[in-house]
C-alpha cells in the first residue's frame, strides 16, 4: 500500500503501466481521463473534441477506432493535435474488428499510446482466440500498453458457462449474480494472464470489469483489487443523464478510492439531447478526487448554498460567475502559476456566515443579504482588504483573485487591493469604499 496526500486513505499497491509519458498505478497520481463521441473518421470534430477534452484536464482520451476509415483518421488526428500543442495520449477502443484494423494500419496501430481490449468482442475463448492473440501480438510489436476491459456485455461467453454449470453442482449454489460477478473477474484476471504468456509484458496491462450496477462494481472491484497486482481504470458502464449520472459515479467511484482502489478513473455521462458539453465528464471526475483529497485540478470555490437571509439571487450569480471564471483561466494558470490549483475562493451571501467563512480561504467576498448594507467586503488571506460595491463587483472580484495568482503563485509585487485595507489607498472609486481597518 501507498499513502497519499489525504492521510486517511492508503492506496492499494499496483504496478506501475506508463501510456504515453503518463503513468497508471505504482503510487502515480490517479489519472482522469475521458471518451470521445464523435465520428473518428470526422478529422475535425474530432480533433476539436480531444483538445477541449485535454483543455479541460483529461489526461488520457479514449477514441473509437471501429472500422477502417476510423483507423486512416488516427494518424492526422495525432497530427494535427500536435500542431495545437495537445499531446494528450490518445487511447484506440477496439470492437471485433481491432486484429485486421492493427494489421492493416501500422500508422494507426504505432500513433495510439494504448489499445483499448474487450476479451468478449474479440472473440476471447478457444473458437477465436486468435484475434485476441494478435492484438496482444500487435502491441508487443509497437510497444504498447493495453486496456483489457471486460463487462456485463462483453466477457468470456465459454468461461461464464464453465462456472454455471460448476456452480449447479455445487453442494451450496451461488446466486446467479454472484456467478456473474465471478466470471467476469476470472475473465479479466485471465485474459491478462494469457497476453502475459503470448509474450506482452506485466507493467503494461490496466485492468477494468465495469458494470452499471452501483454494488455490485464495488463489490467486484474489491475482490478484483484483492486478487491481482494490475492497475484498475474505474467507472461504470453507464451512469446516466444528469444528476443521476453524476451521482451513480461518485457513489461508486468514491466508496472504491476511499478504500486505496482504483488507479484512473472515467465518469460516464450520457450525453444530453442537445449533446450538451462533453467535458463534463472530466470535471465530475476532477472533483471526486479534489473532494475525496486525492487531487488538485482547481481552486476551490466555497458558496453559500443560500437561505431566508439571501433571497436575492445575485450571490448565486456571482458564485457561478467565479467558478466559470476560474476553469477559464485553469488551462493557462497550471502552466505558470504552479501551485494555484490549491487556491481556495469563497463567495458568501450574507453578513452571517459570510465573514468568517472568507476568512478562511484565500481570497473571499460576503455580498449583502436581504436588507443588508449593499456591500461587499474581500479578504485576502484572513485579512480584509477592500470593500466592494456597484454593477461591477463580479469584474472586480475577478481582478482581485486573478492579482492574487500573480502575486502568489507567480512571484510578482502584490496588487495594492491584496494590502490590508487603509483609507489613503482607494481602489477605483467609483465601486469600491475603503473602509478604515478592522
Amino acid at each position: 500500500m501507498t499513502a497519499t496526500n489525504n492521510s486517511s486513505i492508503t492506496r492499494r499497491r499496483a504496478r506501475q503501466v506508463l501510456v504515453g509519458g503518463v503513468a497508471i498505478g505504482g503510487g502515480a497520481p490517479i489519472v482522469v481521463q475521458s471518451v470521445t463521441d464523435t465520428d473518428t473518421a470526422d478529422i475535425a470534430a474530432t480533433v476539436a473534441q480531444v483538445k477541449a477534452l485535454a483543455d479541460a484536464g483529461s489526461e488520457l482520451v479514449r477514441i473509437s477506432v471501429n472500422d477502417a476509415n476510423a483507423a486512416r483518421a488516427i494518424p492526422a488526428i495525432q497530427e494535427q493535435l500536435g500542431a495545437l500543442g495537445c499531446t494528450v495520449p490518445l487511447i484506440g477502443d477496439f470492437d471485433s474488428d481491432g486484429h485486421k484494423l492493427l494489421t492493416n494500419y501500422p500508422e494507426c496501430a504505432r500513433a495510439l499510446a494504448k489499445y483499448r481490449i474487450n476479451p468478449g468482442n474479440v472473440g476471447k475463448g478457444r473458437k477465436d482466440d486468435p484475434q485476441f492473440v494478435m492484438m496482444i501480438e500487435k502491441a508487443i510489436e509497437y510497444g504498447k500498453s493495453v486496456r483489457i476491459g471486460v463487462n456485463s456485455r462483453g466477457f468470456d461467453r465459454e468461461l461464464l458457462a464453465q462456472f454455471m454449470d460448476g456452480n449447479a453442482k455445487a453442494a451450496d449454489p451461488l446466486d446467479a449474480a454472484q456467478v456473474m460477478r465471478e466470471a467476469l473477474i476470472a475473465s479479466a484476471i485471465g485474459s491478462a494472464e494469457r497476453a502475459e504468456e503470448i509474450g506482452l509484458p506485466g507493467d503494461r496491462i490496466v485492468l477494468a470489469c465495469k458494470v452499471p450496477d452501483v454494488q455490485a462494481l464495488i463489490a467486484i472491484y474489491c475482490e478484483l483489487a484483492r486478487r491481482c497486482d494490475y492497475p484498475l481504470h474505474l467507472g461504470l458502464t453507464e451512469g446516466g443523464l444528469g444528476s443521476e449520472g453524476i451521482v451513480a459515479s461518485t457513489a461508486a467511484i468514491a466508496v472504491l478510492l476511499q478504500r486505496g482502489i482504483g488507479d484512473t478513473i472515467r465518469v460516464s455521462l450520457r450525453p444530453e439531447s442537445n449533446r450538451g458539453h462533453r467535458t463534463s465528464e472530466v470535471q465530475v471526475a476532477q472533483e471526486i478526487l479534489q473532494t475525496m483529497g486525492l487531487r488538485s485540478f482547481a481552486p476551490q470555490v466555497t458558496a453559500c448554498p443560500g437561505c431566508g437571509r439571501t433571497t436575492s439571487p445575485f450571490f448565486l450569480e456571482l458564485a457561478d460567475k467565479i467558478q466559470a471564471y476560474l476553469r477559464t483561466q485553469m488551462p493557462l494558470w497550471r502552466s505558470c502559476y504552479p501551485g494555484v490549483e490549491t487556491m481556495n475562493v469563497a463567495v458568501m451571501g450574507c453578513v452571517v456566515n459570510g465573514p468568517g467563512e472568507s476568512k478562511m480561504a484565500n481570497v473571499g467576498i460576503s455580498l449583502p443579504g436581504t436588507g443588508e448594507v449593499p456591500v461587499a467586503p474581500v479578504y485576502v488571506d484572513g485579512e480584509k482588504t477592500v470593500t466592494l460595491k456597484g454593477e461591477h463587483i463580479a469584474e472586480e472580484f475577478h481582478q482581485i483573485v486573478s492579482d492574487y495568482v500573480r502575486a502568489t503563485y507567480g512571484g510578482e509585487p502584490p496588487a495594492a487591493h491584496l494590502k490590508p485595507e487603509r483609507k489613503s489607498i482607494p481602489i477605483r472609486a467609483s465601486s469600491i469604499v475603503n473602509l478604515p481597518p478592522s
